[in-house]
């Protein structure tokens, strides 16, 4: 499981492959339209997997201070 944890880094350039099919206006989602929504959904999303990646990433287990 730890060896593939940087595959996850993959799931973000998936909002760009179906950004085009997400191109609309309607349906609102919590009164943004779908394009925003879409937008503010996978920068949520991309943050929330670099910081499992930045917290399975062996290399960081050691302590910030020295």
């Amino acid at each position: 499981m730890r060896k593939y944890f940087q595959l996850l880094l993959i799931v973000p350039f998936l909002m760009c492959v179906l950004l085009p099919w997400a191109n609309r206006v309607e349906p609102y989602v919590l009164g943004l339209p779908f394009l925003l929504f879409w937008i503010v959904l996978w920068m949520l999303l991309s943050s929330f997997i670099l910081f499992i990646v930045y917290k399975l990433d062996p290399e960081n287990e050691g302590s910030e201070t020295e």
